[in-house]
């Protein structure tokens, strides 16, 4: 998927954390941007007859697809159509932020001060999170799982 010059990474890094998949539609109608869950999705549509809203969206309706428009103020710039998630995936917010931190820290090989950096958050919000998620350091340096 070709990305659009006007998603700065911040944005397409958030859009790409979503476990649902989110297709990004310009004001005229053409994909502008799909993260990897929706072209997944895409790719078990029928046929290639078109990749423009209102072509997939019928499709997408039947996979439990919600549509939301893009504002800038007043003006309608664009809509963003959301996809469902399999079961299997994280379902409430602080599923998809466990699993992001989890991500991250097995990225950065567990270093602390790196994850917080590339989540964008304080190493004491980190640190704070693992202890509501119930990890801990372990006395060997690794971390394990407290239920």
């Amino acid at each position: 998927m070709t990305v659009s010059s006007v998603f700065s990474p911040l944005v397409r890094a958030v859009i790409d954390s979503f476990t649902e998949g989110v297709i990004v539609f310009d004001h005229q109608g053409a994909i502008v941007y799909a993260n990897c869950h929706a072209e997944a999705a895409l790719r078990t549509l029928d046929g290639e007859a078109g990749r423009e809203e209102k072509v997939l969206w019928p499709q997408l309706a039947r996979l439990g697809a919600r549509i939301a428009p893009l504002k800038v103020g007043e003006l309608q710039v664009g809509e963003a159509i959301f996809i469902p998630a399999s079961e299997t995936r994280a379902s409430t917010l602080a599923d998809r932020e466990r699993s992001a931190i989890l991500e991250t820290l097995e990225q950065t090989g567990w270093r602390l001060a790196e994850s917080a950096r590339r989540l964008g958050i304080s190493r004491t919000t980190l640190w704070r999170r693992l202890k509501e998620y119930g990890l801990q350091q372990d006395g060997g340096g690794g971390w394990s799982q407290v239920f």
